[in-house]
């Protein structure tokens, strides 16, 4: 019965793994992007791109409807309470097909291992009753007791309660305050003790494990956003458009990227964030002082180089070697006798060809990163110019045409589409000269 998350797992996954169905391989190991007949296959896929949504976009008070929906679903099948249907939901992620199955398949292990006692026990039906937490007698009206039966005082389940709360999301896991005993303490126990403060905190929790531990639904990933996105089986791509504007991929939660795979994508951006171009532009551009190995650029002048104190080594540019060995026998101050017979000897071959490399690295690096970047400003400029237009923009327009907002949503849509072509451009990127 768990068929659609294991469905949803395996769609387009050729695609985005780089496999057959995806980005091929050249010779050489890099990905071969063969776009010759772009125009017209890109064209086509973003006419039906919108119209092929696989995704649904929650806003809070969606996602408290459909956590209130599975509740009754596991409730009605079941024939539990909703507190005991939602400590089940929780201990299974979320996945009401994964409930129904372990509950019919034992339901004595699943009610052992969520804490649910096959009966509900009832507290001593005497007048006063001693607290298991801080021992004084109370009468009976004043006393509580989760599935188990265990009573304590209102005031010690309302400090056991908001200490859980306030220590975070483990809240949601909450067991009987008894050592012996694990019998969950639900929902239908916070509503009776908890403060409103500590009712509203329950429920944020609640209402982001439903999102973060659920396989299909995730949130949107853009800053500020409220939204979560549920992902159902389509024929689309991974690719999100929340109702913020903002595209991610499904897939791994970066910016959308079609048509590159999320592996390809995940080796840029740590290309971006990596200390590794600024080694190759160290490398690239600079020289080791021959005596402390500090880098040293040098971008004019003479070959005669000074380290900075405390060094003050003085050395040749080219050949590194002391300064004091040199004059105007071997070349004066602009050339060096000894690293041009060295060099023809074949004594800086390797030096020069890593400082080479390096160069070419960062060059073609550069190439790509300029354009990307150029093509990610341009992005976001869309981005702030459409919610420009939505919140001030259509409404002026509606009243200049005398035309309600709702006739003028295609504007919008045309905005989003020229969205999703920057988004193609941003990835596609010409290659170099």
């Amino acid at each position: 019965m768990d068929s659609e998350d294991d469905t949803r797992d395996s769609a387009d996954e050729d695609f985005y793994s780089g496999g057959e169905a995806g980005l091929a391989l050249s010779d050489d190991g890099e990905a071969d992007y063969d776009f010759a007949d772009r125009d017209s296959d890109d064209s086509d896929d973003l006419i039906s791109h919108r119209q092929q949504q696989n995704y649904s976009v929650l806003s809070e008070t969606d996602i408290k409807q459909h956590q209130a929906d599975d509740m009754n679903r596991v409730s009605t099948v079941l024939s539990i309470s909703k507190s005991e249907a939602c400590a089940l939901l929780r201990s299974y992620n979320w996945s009401v097909s994964k409930v129904h199955d372990e509950w019919f398949v034992d339901e004595a292990r699943v009610r052992t291992a969520v804490g649910l006692p096959e009966k509900q026990n009832e507290m001593p039906n005497e007048r006063e009753l001693t607290c298991g937490i801080c021992f004084e007698s109370c009468p009976r009206e004043s006393m509580g007791a989760a599935s188990c039966g265990h009573p304590f005082c209102g005031v010690c389940w309302r400090g056991y309660i908001s200490t859980a709360i306030n220590d975070g999301p483990g809240c949601l896991m909450l067991r009987c305050p008894d050592p012996s005993c694990s019998a969950a303490v639900g929902q239908d126990m916070v509503n009776l003790f908890a403060s409103d403060e500590d009712k509203g905190k329950y429920e944020r929790y609640l209402c982001r494990s439903y999102i973060e531990d659920n396989r299909k639904t995730k949130w949107c990933p853009a800053p500020g956003c409220e939204y979560a996105v549920e992902f159902v089986v389509g024929s689309g791509s991974y690719d999100v458009s929340c109702g913020c504007s903002y595209g991610f991929c499904w897939n791994c939660t970066e910016e959308a990227h079609r048509p590159v795979d999320c592996s390809t994508v995940s080796k840029w951006i740590l290309k971006n964030s990596a200390e590794s171009e600024n080694m190759n532009w160290i490398l690239a551009n600079s020289k080791p002082c021959p005596k402390c190995k500090r880098p040293i650029e040098k971008n004019q002048g003479c070959m005669h180089i000074t380290c900075t104190p405390p060094c003050k080594f003085e050395f040749c540019w080219l050949c590194l070697g002391p300064w004091s060995d040199h004059g105007e026998r071997t070349g004066g101050f602009y050339a060096c006798n000894r690293y041009e017979a060295a060099r023809q000897e074949g004594a800086f071959d390797d030096s020069e060809r890593r400082r080479e490399m390096a160069k070419n690295s960062l060059e073609r690096y550069t190439h790509y990163y300029e354009r990307w970047a150029a093509n990610q400003s341009s992005r976001q400029k869309a981005l702030g110019d459409l919610q420009s237009l939505q919140n001030d923009k259509l409404e002026k327009l509606s009243d200049i045409q005398s035309q309600p907002e709702s006739q003028l949503k295609f504007i919008i849509e045309a905005w989003l589409q020229a969205g999703i072509e920057v988004d193609l451009r941003i990835w596609l990127l010409p290659s170099r000269p």
